[in-house]
């Protein structure tokens, strides 16, 4: 039977896929955790109190992706070279999705609307992420190798999600509402497409690695073609809306230290 379990299983099973996991996403962590310090540096002076937590958000997106590579030198294994059509990152920001890194590259301070589109951005990409990780963490929380390491970042997605929420709706509250909400129905539109063609891209590789015959490829391929219609019809509207979350000033501390036995 495929399932969602079976599938990582047997990605985690061999060497090259499991290496090919783990190296697009310690690079697509390590790409957050610059963006986040970057961000945190050049917060404009009216939201100076917001710079610690987008710099803990970077210090968290920082430690997945030690902990990611980490994993893989627990196996002897090497990180490859993340193909381009792979990138998540890449292919948002090629969207025109959030901060443009020559803008973040610069010394200029951003600007209040600038800290406004980073948040939708974070708002709708920390959702795709706390849902993937929900996913590993009731399939392989309890994993001997992975478990620790799976709960760990499962748990800081959700507080980055929180964050975004509370933080967007601040802002909403001083006005930006309309601003927000247009910022983060583009975000989830473009996201949502971006998301299925990294995913058909990485299904692609994982197939020609593992053997998989022509009818699987094709099956999953279809999945994640059906995932899309659903998201594109409807689905999306999970990704703009705002809620005060439970837990508030989620990333008003200190990150905690990568798993020590990943």
């Amino acid at each position: 039977m495929l399932s969602a379990r079976s599938l990582f299983q047997e990605i985690l099973d061999h060497d090259e896929s499991f290496r090919l996991f783990c190296s697009v996403a310690a690079s697509g962590e390590a790409q957050g955790g610059w963006e986040n310090g970057r961000i945190a540096a050049l917060v404009p002076p009216g939201e100076r109190a917001l710079a610690p937590k987008i710099a803990r958000h970077g210090a968290d997106e920082d430690k997945h992706g030690r902990i990611f590579r980490a994993l893989l030198r627990r196996r002897g294994l090497e990180p490859v070279p993340v193909p381009p059509d792979t990138d998540y990152t890449m292919l948002l920001e090629r969207r025109g999705i959030g901060l443009a890194h020559g803008r973040l590259r610069a010394d200029e301070p951003l600007t209040e609307r600038d800290i406004v589109v980073y948040l939708a951005h974070s708002r709708v990409t920390e959702q795709r992420a706390a849902e993937q990780m929900a996913l590993l963490r009731r399939h392989f929380a309890g994993h001997p190798a992975l478990g620790r390491a799976v709960r760990m970042i499962a748990q800081d997605e959700d507080n980055h999600l929180a964050y975004c929420h509370e933080e967007l709706l601040r802002l909403a509250a001083a006005g930006h509402g309309r601003t927000i909400q247009r910022t983060l129905r583009a975000c989830a539109l473009a996201e949502i497409r971006v998301h299925r063609d990294v995913s058909l891209a990485v299904m692609a590789r994982m197939g020609r690695i593992l053997g998989w015959p022509a009818p699987k490829s094709a099956l999953l391929a279809a999945g994640i073609h059906a995932r899309y219609a659903w998201e594109r019809a409807a689905g999306w509207r999970r990704m703009v809306t705002l809620t005060m979350p439970a837990r508030r000033n989620a990333l008003g501390g200190p990150a905690t230290p990568a798993p020590e036995p990943a």
